[in-house]
């Protein structure tokens, strides 16, 4: 099977500080044993980007834009990025219509609506509550804990 990582999931692989960076790396080294194949997305590369080279006073890493640039070519090379494509903004569009999605959870409505365009049915995340709304929504998607995986 398929599954998305989540921009939580980067961040966490990024900063070896972070009191989940392990439970990240563990996860993706089972993940990679099942046999998973491993996702990113345009938008999660973007994500990451604006978290890492945002100063650590504003919550995010502090890197330099060649820190940040070196991280995403290596998970380019390490995950499948799946293709943006126009059928993105309609499953997306339809989604946050039909629940209401308002606020930052409009980018994570994206996420899932990459996931069900390009048929990925699992997203892994430390920010469970910001995909369990959409678990039951369309195909559907099942949210991986990285601490359960």
């Amino acid at each position: 099977m398929s599954v998305l990582l989540d921009t939580s999931i980067l961040g966490r692989l990024a900063n070896s500080a972070d009191v989940a960076h392990a439970a990240a790396q563990a996860a993706i080294a089972r993940l990679h044993q099942r046999g998973e194949v491993l996702h990113l997305t345009a938008q999660n590369l973007v994500e990451f980007r604006n978290f890492a080279t945002r100063p650590k006073a504003l919550n995010g890493l502090g890197l330099t834009t060649a820190a940040a640039a070196g991280l995403t070519a290596t998970w380019e090379a390490a995950f499948a990025l799946l293709d943006e494509t126009p059928a993105i903004y309609p499953a997306w569009r339809t989604m946050v219509d039909t629940l209401g999605v308002e606020g930052k959870q409009v980018h994570d409505a994206r996420l899932v609506a990459v996931c069900h365009v390009h048929k990925v049915p699992q997203v892994l995340t430390f920010n469970l509550g910001h995909f369990t709304r959409f678990a039951g929504y369309g195909p559907g998607v099942v949210v991986l804990d990285p601490m359960t995986v």
